[in-house]
C-alpha cells in the first residue's frame, strides 16, 4: 500500500487538485468565449475524489466515467492539452473530437470513455471487470457516478452481477447533494450503503473533501478487487462549488443557499491538500499548473476541427459491411 504520509505523493496530491481546478475554470473561460460549444458540467469542489481515488490506481488498471468526469481523465492520466482540445472539439482531442465535454475517451491512459445517461457507466464498467477477470489478470476497474444514478435500475443490475462474479471492481458514488437541482433526500429512500449491502458488496462513506482519506479508502478497495474478493463501494461526501452545467449562468437557478455553498467553501479539496505540503512547493506546484494549462488552452485552440468527410469513420467496425437498400427488421 501507498502511504500518504510520503512527501512526495502528498504533493502529487496536491498538484492533481490543483491541476483539475485551473483547467476547469479556464474550460469555463472557453465556453464563455464559445470556443467550447454546449457548455460543460465542471467538477471544480470534488477534485478529492478524482486525485484520490486515481492515485490508488495502476497505469494499466480502467476507469468509467460519467458526465462529469474530466476530473477523472486528468487524475488517471490523460493528458492535459489533448483533453482540453476535446472538449472544443479539435482533432487532436483524445477521442479526436467526437467525444467532446460527455463522452471522452483515453484508452492509453485506461479511461474507457464517460456515459451522459446517468447510472449506466456503472455496467459497461461491470462487463469490463468480468473480462479482465476472465483473461486472468489482476487490473481494477472503477466506475464513477453521482447520487442521481444510486436509483437507476442499470446501476443495481451491474452491482448485482458484480457480486454474482466477485469482479475487480469499484463503484465510487460522488455524492455532492444533488442530482441536477434536486436533494438527494427528497429522492433517495434508504442509503446509498445500504444499497451495496443488500448484495453482499462491501461499502464505506469517506471523507470526499480530503484527497488523503480518499486514497485511503480506495487502497483497501484495490486490495480486495485484485486478490479476487470482488467489488466495494464507496460513497464519497463531496460537494459542486460551481454549476451543474454552465448553462446555469444563463438561467440563474436558485437551488442552493448561498449559506450552503460558503460552508462547503471552507472545506476546499484544494487548501486541504495545500496545507499539507510547503509553502514554497505550493507555489512551484502552482506555477508549474498553470504553465501546463497555459499550453492546453493555446493546444486547444490552435488545433484544427475535425473534417466533416469522416463524419462516418468509426462508426462501424472495421470489415463489417454495410448492407444499403435492405428492407424488413
Amino acid at each position: 500500500m501507498l502511504t500518504v504520509a510520503a512527501p512526495a505523493l502528498r504533493e502529487s496530491l496536491y498538484r492533481t487538485v490543483r491541476l483539475i481546478r485551473r483547467f476547469e475554470e479556464r474550460a469555463i473561460d472557453l465556453v464563455r468565449s464559445g470556443e467550447i460549444v454546449g457548455g460543460i458540467h465542471p467538477y471544480i469542489g470534488q477534485e478529492a475524489v478524482a486525485a484520490g481515488v486515481c492515485a490508488a490506481l495502476r497505469p494499466d488498471d480502467i476507469i468509467v466515467s460519467n458526465h462529469r468526469g474530466h476530473g477523472h481523465g486528468l487524475a488517471k492520466g490523460s493528458e492535459p492539452r489533448r483533453v482540453m482540445a476535446e472538449l472544443a472539439g479539435r482533432s487532436t482531442g483524445v477521442a479526436g473530437g467526437r467525444g467532446g465535454s460527455l463522452h471522452p475517451s483515453d484508452f492509453a491512459s485506461g479511461v474507457y470513455g464517460a456515459t451522459i445517461t446517468v447510472g449506466h457507466g456503472a455496467a459497461i464498467a461491470t462487463g469490463v471487470a468480468w473480462s479482465l477477470a476472465q483473461a486472468g489478470g489482476d487490473q481494477v476497474v472503477v466506475s464513477f457516478f453521482g447520487d442521481g444514478a444510486v436509483n437507476q435500475g442499470a446501476l443495481l443490475e451491474a452491482m448485482n452481477l458484480a457480486a454474482l462474479w466477485r469482479v475487480p471492481q469499484v463503484f465510487v458514488c460522488e455524492n455532492n447533494g444533488y442530482a441536477t437541482t434536486q436533494r438527494i433526500e427528497t429522492a433517495t429512500a434508504g442509503t446509498i450503503t445500504g444499497r451495496a449491502a443488500a448484495f453482499g458488496i462491501p461499502a464505506a462513506t469517506v471523507d470526499g473533501m480530503d484527497p488523503e482519506t480518499v486514497l485511503r479508502a480506495t487502497e483497501e478497495a484495490v486490495v480486495r478487487a485484485r486478490a479476487g474478493e470482488g467489488p466495494t463501494l464507496l460513497e464519497c461526501l463531496t460537494y459542486r462549488f460551481d454549476a451543474h452545467h454552465t448553462f446555469e449562468y444563463r438561467v440563474r437557478l436558485r437551488y442552493r443557499p448561498d449559506e450552503e455553498i460558503a460552508k462547503w467553501r471552507e472545506r476546499d479539496p484544494m487548501e486541504i491538500q495545500g496545507a499539507r505540503i510547503p509553502a514554497t512547493t505550493r507555489a512551484r506546484l502552482d506555477a508549474e499548473i498553470e504553465s501546463v494549462v497555459d499550453d492546453a488552452v493555446r493546444f486547444a485552440v490552435d488545433s484544427p476541427r475535425p473534417d466533416p468527410a469522416g463524419a462516418m469513420d468509426h462508426v462501424y467496425a472495421a470489415g463489417v459491411p454495410i448492407r444499403l437498400g435492405t428492407t424488413g427488421c
